[in-house]
């Protein structure tokens, strides 16, 4: 390996140790959550676990009341998907593809919602909801986590729609297609990616947000990242990890089965105001 390093210039090296350096910072606390949810005794200095165990593995998956807030958070953010993209779809279209007043302004004001410290937005919110009595109910969840949801839905497609060229509509309405038929079979099929990777960021924000979830749904509404709180306060560190991996796994598994469409260019499309 040293022969390598020494075929290199200094600047490279510098390079290189940066890079392990910013590797180690960014995959260094995923590696000792994955350890530590698979060990049995680990103590400091010891580097690695002395026995690993699936114990509380075991006592995670065995807590119904834990089974049951996974099952309710996937519900809930399979929902604020669905209902994001039927919102949230048409409104990209217009702002795309319709030109009129403040256009710009509306566009940005979506940002507004990530603006400003959550909890703060969350209590303002919660005053709301108790007057029309959506505290501790299903509806005022979805309503919370929707809040979250809209920058990311509107941006991202409405990018997507501005990357379809008009030519090709118009060469549809030109061969006798309908509004409908041009939207349907051009432009939503072109613009598919950047949907696709609109609902992955929406189905994942909705799956980790737990502060307005908290605010709004205790008692009877708790879902994983809720539940994570009691099981940090409460119980040892495996147990946080091991709940930190299951919670993790549909993030890693989602977006390997988009990596076709989640990229860079994907995302810094959606987050430019155009």
């Amino acid at each position: 390996m040293l022969w390598y390093f020494k075929t290199l210039g200094k600047g490279k090296v510098i390079e290189f140790i940066l890079l392990a350096i910013f590797l180690l910072f960014f995959f260094g606390p995923l590696l000792n959550l994955l350890l530590l949810a698979f060990s049995g005794e680990w103590q400091y200095p010891d580097i690695l676990p002395k026995s690993w165990s699936l114990e509380w593995w075991s006592f995670v998956l065995a807590d119904e009341s834990i089974v049951r807030s996974m099952w309710l958070s996937f519900l809930i953010a399979s929902i604020v998907t669905l209902i994001s993209l039927i919102i949230c779809i048409p409104a990209a279209y217009a702002f795309a593809r319709i030109s009129f007043p403040l256009r710009r302004f509306f566009l940005f004001s979506f940002l507004l919602t990530n603006a400003f410290p959550k909890m703060g937005l969350y209590v303002a919110i919660a005053v709301l909801f108790y007057q029309y009595n959506l505290m501790n109910t299903f509806i005022g969840i979805i309503l919370i986590h929707l809040i979250n949801t809209l920058m990311l839905m509107t941006w991202i497609p409405s990018a997507a729609f501005e990357n379809v060229h008009r030519s090709q509509e118009e060469s549809a309405r030109d061969a006798g297609a309908s509004p409908l038929k041009v939207f349907w079979y051009i432009t939503l099929p072109m613009a598919k990616p950047g949907i696709i990777v609109a609902s992955v960021f929406t189905f994942l924000s909705s799956l980790d947000e737990a502060q307005g979830t908290l605010l709004v749904g205790i008692p009877d509404y708790k879902t994983m990242p809720v539940i994570m709180y009691s099981i940090i306060a409460d119980y040892p560190s495996t147990a946080g990890a091991v709940f930190s991996v299951i919670l993790t796994l549909p993030t890693i598994i989602l977006l390997f089965a988009a990596r076709k469409f989640v990229g860079a260019d994907s995302f810094a499309n959606g987050m430019r105001l155009k």
